[in-house]
């Protein structure tokens, strides 16, 4: 029986309890807890200034009461780059390929922003819908396509992380396939598509890294309108 390539995009599940749960909750235990001697070891210390670096540069934009969010942002951001990056590893399960779980961390992210922008500055956060100077025939229209542009933000952030992460597993699959097909036909064939199966993963590494940095970055500058 042929087996599907989606069927590693199935939540995975052990006498009916969907694993998933492990899967969400395994990133944050890998993480060193900060101890309380006065100097901490190398691993804590990169790991502290790595989140400083990322939550400077990503509140640099914002003014005060955007810099609520930081601790939001940049614990979102460390739980996207560890999934994503322990489901390149053999046997194991990406929940960030689930559009259901990216929809559900964007569509409240993206909710609270405008629910902040409507609450502060009603006047600023309604004037994005129709740009200065518009001609007056192009109110109504400008108005509705800037509205369904606002409301297609969140399945932005959803689908965009979803495809990209299915799409980098998906090719990694169909060549790591044809390795296994070509080895015993054609060796030769068989080592440089490896090769290229190595350099994709590493890409694919990378991919993983830049999506979450993206999903976070974009809200981070919906963020900035509604501030």
């Amino acid at each position: 029986m042929m087996v599907s390539f989606f069927d590693q995009f199935a939540s995975p599940s052990y006498l009916g309890i969907p694993l998933i749960a492990i899967a969400i909750a395994l990133p944050w235990v890998l993480y060193p807890t900060p101890s309380s001697r006065w100097i901490n070891n190398r691993l804590i210390t990169i790991q502290g200034w790595f989140i400083n670096r990322f939550t400077n540069q990503l509140m640099l934009p914002l003014n005060v009461e955007g810099h609520k969010w930081a601790l939001l942002l940049a614990s979102l951001m460390i739980f996207l780059i560890t999934t994503n990056m322990l489901g390149l590893l053999p046997y194991t399960f990406t929940p960030t390929t689930q559009l259901s779980l990216n929809m559900g961390f964007a569509v409240p992210l993206w909710l609270a922003t405008v629910i902040i922008g409507m609450r502060n500055q009603p006047t600023v956060a309604l004037g994005h819908l129709l740009p200065e100077g518009t001609p007056i025939p192009l109110i109504p229209v400008l108005i509705i396509i800037e509205t369904i542009s606002l409301f297609i933000r969140p399945l932005a952030l959803g689908v965009r992380l979803t495809a990209n992460l299915t799409a980098g597993h998906l090719l990694i699959q169909l060549i790591a396939t044809a390795v296994f097909v070509l080895l015993p036909m054609m060796p030769t064939v068989a080592i440089l598509t490896a090769a290229v199966l190595f350099l994709l993963t590493l890409l694919e590494v990378a991919v993983a890294m830049i999506q979450a940095y993206v999903f976070v970055l974009l809200l981070s500058l919906y963020l900035q309108e509604n501030v």
